[in-house]
């Protein structure tokens, strides 16, 4: 069993430490474990492990979710390429920044979460239109999509997440595509999120990856 390498890398991970994670990941697979086994046993674990810290210590430092997030995404990389067969993604999500936001750490901590989650993540980058939000997602067959927003203006804007659910009502795909948002003005007031037209929040970029994965089974049948 990998319980030999657990404490290693989870002690790597929450002292940010990159390279000592990677030490982990490549000594387990010297001493024989699959990368298939490394991923979904001691990678996964461990991002879920640092959600339910945050859950209890919301205020946990930023760059410690980036870079706990960046970890897990990257040693994911590195292992898919290496798997026998691809891996069966859970899902898919649409993420971008809102219409004239142009931050970006916040989407990119949700990323790297999602992707060693099994995710598949199309990221569109920043100021991103309602109609490219949309588009994107239908095109790219998304269940979810994630929009961030760091300022009032464009969280509560009729080009962000307003206009995004906007669309998804005409066009009659609110069962298809769950809409989520995340950022400082949600956290300054915890009901915003239903006056912009999204189906749920996150208080943080770690949290936002597991909202994600509930929304993406609840439309996946």
């Amino acid at each position: 069993m990998l319980d030999a390498y657990i404490q290693s890398y989870n002690q790597a991970v929450f002292e940010t430490d990159k390279q000592a994670a990677l030490d982990v990941v490549n000594q387990a697979l010297l001493d024989g474990f699959s990368p298939e086994n490394i991923v979904f046993n001691l990678v996964i674990p461990a991002v879920e492990l640092m959600m339910a810290l945050i859950e209890k210590d919301p205020d946990a430092n930023l760059a410690q979710h980036f870079m706990t997030a960046q970890i897990a995404a990257d040693v994911t990389e590195k292992m898919l390429e290496k798997f026998s067969k691809p891996p069966e993604m859970i899902g898919r999500v649409v993420i971008g920044a809102a219409h004239g936001d142009l931050h970006s750490l916040g989407k990119r901590i949700v990323s790297g979460c999602l992707k060693s989650l099994m995710v598949d993540v199309i990221d569109l980058g920043t100021n991103v239109s309602a109609d490219k939000f949309v588009d994107a997602a239908i095109s790219e067959n998304a269940q979810v999509i994630a929009v961030s927003a760091m300022m009032v203006h464009t969280a509560t804007s009729e080009k962000g997440s307003l206009g995004v659910r906007t669309l998804l009502q005409q066009r009659g795909l609110e069962q298809q595509i769950k809409l989520v948002v995340g950022g400082a003005p949600y956290r300054f007031d915890p009901e915003l999120y239903t006056k912009v037209g999204a189906d749920a929040w996150a208080p943080d970029g770690v949290t936002a990856a597991k909202v994600i994965v509930d929304l993406i089974r609840g439309v996946k049948p």
